[in-house]
C-alpha cells in the first residue's frame, strides 16, 4: 500500500512521458478517517523539445487535492486496482516563451495494474496525458482528455484511447 502513493509521481511522469522535476511527496495520511483515501500528490514533471511539444515543456500542479484508495492487490500487497479522485489543475509551460496554460485534470479514474506492467484507466472527466511520437492512438503532444473513456497502456508504454464519448484537448497548441 505505501508503495503506492509513493510510486505516484513517476505514474503521473509516465501518463505525460516526462521526467519527473522533483520526485518529494507528501507524507501519506488518511484524508478522512477510516475511508481509506489517502494523498496522491502529483510531481512537476519536464519533457524535452519534440518529445510532446516542439518545445520544453514544464508541467507544475498548482491546485492538488488528488487523492487514492487502493481497491485490491496482489498477494505481495502491491496495487492491483487503484482509484483517484480530486481537483487538479497543472500549469503546463511552454519554457521557451513562458507561455503556459492551466489545465484542469482533475478527472476521476480506477486504474487496473496489471502483472504484466500495463494499466487500464477507466476515467470519467479530465486528465492530462502524453503521447510520444508513434506512442499511441494520439498524435505526439500534451493533452487533456476528458469524458468517459478508457486508456489502455501497454508494457511497452503505447497507449490507446477509447473514447466514449468526450474531448480531447492539445495543450501544445495552446502555449505555442
Amino acid at each position: 500500500m505505501r508503495r503506492t502513493w509513493a510510486a505516484l509521481p513517476a505514474l503521473a511522469a509516465v501518463l505525460v512521458g516526462a521526467t519527473p522535476a522533483s520526485a518529494a511527496t507528501h507524507p501519506s495520511s488518511s484524508s478522512s478517517s477510516g475511508s481509506g483515501w489517502e494523498p496522491a500528490p502529483q510531481a512537476p514533471f519536464d519533457t524535452a523539445a519534440g518529445a510532446r511539444c516542439d518545445f520544453p515543456v514544464h508541467g507544475e500542479p498548482i491546485v492538488d487535492e488528488v487523492v487514492q484508495r487502493v481497491l485490491d492487490t496482489y498477494p505481495d500487497g502491491a496495487p492491483k486496482r487503484v482509484e483517484y479522485k480530486g481537483d487538479l489543475i497543472v500549469r503546463v509551460i511552454n519554457t521557451d516563451t513562458g507561455a503556459f496554460w492551466d489545465a484542469d485534470a482533475g478527472g476521476r479514474a480506477v486504474v487496473d495494474h496489471r502483472a504484466d506492467g500495463s494499466e487500464l484507466w477507466s476515467v470519467v472527466g479530465p486528465v492530462l496525458f502524453g503521447f510520444a511520437e508513434n506512442g499511441g492512438t494520439l498524435a505526439r503532444g500534451l493533452y487533456i482528455v476528458d469524458g468517459v473513456y478508457t486508456m489502455d497502456i501497454s508494457p511497452t508504454r503505447y497507449k490507446t484511447l477509447t473514447m466514449l464519448h468526450g474531448t480531447t484537448d492539445p495543450l501544445c497548441a495552446r502555449i505555442d
